[in-house]
């Protein structure tokens, strides 16, 4: 059964249009400790779009991750998110809309995988938070084990029950940084046909993977970096690995 899972710049602002999107980067920049990572990135998302984040190691990537799940701030740029502007000091409604699936699982490893449901559900106000929990719980097939405590759990179990923790307030926009990492055949394809239910759900996907076919295969549109710059932003019916490849190597 599919469980619906609802819940100074240089740079221009963007125009007003009727439906804005869900993610828009104008120029946006990012450096660490002087070093440029991030450089004059332009991006746009349409709401319930499925973009898969391609890019060889150190592309920036997760840098970028970081900067759409409000985590850090872009350097230089602006970022609208759901056509409002991402300041420095955030905004706690903006990042209610937001479920990031990142590399550490931000759970409690002595606490079981229920109870971080439950607590991070309550910390975002969720109602219904014991029945969501337990829905999630099945849909990540973790009902059996789900009063275990994390820290007991296998490298697989805590990405699922991560996964679970990311989806626990419903967000619009899902942030998954390499969520197939450390998961068997079988959660593979289970976080595939998730990922493909929430689309259908209508919600924002940017999933930000090393697997090129499975990405071009699964998602719509692919945004591909290269030494930090955007190189292709394309339709992945467009795409083929090999060309993919090519553009995120610097071959093409």
């Amino acid at each position: 059964m599919s469980v619906v899972l609802a819940a100074s710049d240089t740079a221009k602002a963007p125009p007003p249009t009727r439906s804005l999107p869900a993610v828009q980067a104008l120029e946006i920049s990012k450096r660490i400790d002087g070093r440029p990572i991030l450089q004059d990135v332009c991006i746009d998302i349409a709401k319930g779009r499925y973009v898969a984040l391609l890019g060889a190691n150190g592309a920036g990537k997760t840098t970028l991750m970081k900067l759409l799940s409000m985590l850090a701030p872009p350097s230089g740029g602006q970022l609208h998110l759901f056509g409002q502007r991402v300041t420095r000091e955030g905004s706690p409604k903006l990042r209610a809309r937001i479920g990031l699936i990142g590399h550490q699982p931000m759970l409690y490893g002595d606490l079981t995988a229920r109870e971080n449901l439950l607590l991070f559900g309550r910390l975002y106000g969720v109602s219904d938070v014991a029945d969501r929990a337990e829905a999630l719980l099945k849909r990540v097939d973790l009902a059996g084990r789900a009063d275990d405590p994390v820290k007991a759990y296998s490298r697989g179990m805590t990405q699922r029950a991560s996964i679970a923790r990311a989806l626990m307030h419903g967000p619009d926009l899902l942030l998954a940084d390499e969520p197939f990492s450390g998961l068997d055949a079988p959660s593979n394809q289970m976080l595939e046909e998730l990922l493909a239910e929430l689309h259908r759900d209508g919600k924002t996907i940017v999933l930000a993977h090393h697997d090129i076919e499975q990405s071009l295969r699964v998602a719509e549109q692919a945004v591909v970096l290269r030494r930090g710059r955007v190189v292709v932003d394309r339709p992945t019916r467009q795409l083929d690995r090999e060309t993919t490849l090519a553009e995120m190597t610097g071959q093409a």
